[in-house]
């Protein structure tokens, strides 16, 4: 359960960090727009995040495997992006949560949120311990 709620603040503060760095990528809070507003904002688009890439994110990978074989892991950089702008979507049919720009807006973001994660969960990892009990 801890590992669970430290990989929903990772992906929020990722997201977070994606948002400043990627012009095109943008989170809007529900309102009133206050610091609460913002931060359980990005705590449920990374709710959201996780849910569409465990789930869906999985299964494409599983099923699109020997794609991902012959491009050598480059329509990964595909995968994410699309599944970016699906949390995109979703959210917005609730009015408020991520905004993407468009396809490209979408790679890229995906590729900075992917390596910001990344980098973040190594700072921690320590911090977090590998056993899964």
């Amino acid at each position: 359960m801890t590992r669970l709620i430290v990989r929903l603040l990772i992906n929020a503060v990722a997201l977070w960090l994606t948002t400043l760095i990627v012009s095109g990528v943008k989170v809007v809070p529900f309102a009133p727009a206050d610091t609460l507003a913002w931060v359980l904002t990005y705590l449920l688009v990374a709710i959201i995040f996780g849910i569409v890439n465990g789930v869906i994110g999985n299964f494409i990978r599983i099923v699109a495997f020997p794609i991902y074989i012959l491009t050598l892991g480059l329509i990964a950089l595909v995968v994410n992006s699309l599944l970016l702008l699906l949390v995109s979507w979703i959210s917005s049919l609730i009015g408020f949560g991520l905004h993407v720009d468009g396809f490209w807006w979408g790679v890229v973001g995906a590729l900075v949120l992917a390596l910001i994660s990344w980098l973040i969960g190594i700072i921690l990892r320590p911090l977090v311990g590998t056993d899964r009990r």
